[in-house]
């Protein structure tokens, strides 16, 4: 949220939040979007249309205006001030300066899946695909108004957490459970929510939940990554996966928040570098069936030319930061 005439972080009104789509976060000048449960990516780009454009006139009368994206280019992190709730307020105490820069946002999509352990399999054979998408995504390239050299500043900051980035790996759903339990029971964390990774199962919905995307500045965009996933984990259902490679996933993660688009990536098959363009049209080829068979093919289009840290600096650069900040409150 941010004020119209300074396009600076400011805190988002208790009026703006009624209803349980519009949530608080971390910070106060933050605000979540969280669509319902659909059977359709079309019926999830409608309500998510419907939901910006509820936000968008709910702050107008606040003398506020929204923007989508990884960061906001201008603001300083440890700067933003806090949301005064219990469970924000003692995570800020636990992870200090660590979540004071955790200024910054992300897509988090769930995909319905029949079983705990179809779960995890669908983790596996998703999770050499993840760096692809964080790549195509990247979307946040400036933090406390310069440039960081990292398409997705996002994704580094996050990795200050702990229980962040790539998910170890897990013999089966129980040995996750019992993970997640321990965490919960020696008080290091509140809620099984408080692991951060790039993907996780989320049991309270019965989904495995992407959380590697920059946020995408526009709705074609953000619907396109949830098209993709839907695929990819219909793609590999019922399939008993080979748990991928952590350390190959460490390298293509830092080199996907590191270049965007333009990385340098190692092929999922592991025996070649492949650049990120590549590996995302092969993906598109790979999830093809699928996305057919669930009527999302045509909505996939948006991926091919993303470049939105690139567009970024480019208007940065030649036209200042006021006028990057007005695009992305102009195409959100």
């Amino acid at each position: 949220m941010l004020g119209a005439e300074t396009l600076e972080p400011a805190p988002v009104p208790q009026s703006l939040l009624e209803g349980e789509r519009l949530k608080r976060e971390l910070f106060a000048s933050v605000v979540e979007l969280a669509t319902g449960i659909h059977d359709s990516v079309q019926g999830l780009a409608s309500e998510l249309r419907e939901l910006r454009a509820e936000v968008r006139g709910r702050a107008a009368s606040s003398g506020l205006v929204v923007a989508a994206g990884g960061t906001w280019p201008t603001a300083v992190p440890e700067e933003q001030a806090i949301t005064q709730d219990p469970g924000y307020l003692a995570f800020v105490d636990y992870a200090g300066s660590s979540a004071r820069r955790q200024y910054c946002s992300g897509l988090h999509v769930h995909v319905g899946v029949p079983t705990p352990e179809a779960c995890m399999d669908a983790l596996e054979a998703a999770l050499p695909w993840l760096p692809t998408l964080l790549a195509v995504s990247a979307n946040s390239p400036y933090v406390a108004g310069g440039e960081t050299g990292l398409a997705s500043a996002r994704a580094e900051i996050l990795a200050l957490l702990p229980r962040s980035a790539g998910p170890p790996h897990f013999d089966s759903y129980a040995d996750w459970e019992r993970f997640a339990e321990q965490l919960v029971e020696l008080g290091l964390a509140d809620t099984f929510t408080r692991i951060w990774w790039d993907i996780r199962p989320h049991p309270r919905w019965g989904t495995l939940e992407l959380r590697m995307p920059d946020q995408p500045t526009s709705v074609e965009l953000t619907v396109a990554f949830a098209a993709l996933f839907q695929a990819l984990v219909a793609s590999v259902a019922g399939r008993d996966a080979v748990p991928a490679d952590r350390a190959l996933y460490a390298q293509n993660r830092w080199a996907a928040l590191r270049f965007g688009p333009e990385a340098q990536l190692v092929h999922p098959a592991g025996r070649r570098l492949a650049g990120a363009r590549e590996l995302l049209a092969e993906l598109v080829d790979l999830v093809a069936p699928a996305a057919s068979e669930l009527g999302t093919a045509d909505l996939l289009a948006p991926l091919a030319e993303a470049d939105q840290a690139g567009e970024q600096l480019k208007l940065g650069r030649e036209s200042g930061l006021r006028s990057a900040c007005e695009r992305l409150v102009a195409r959100t």
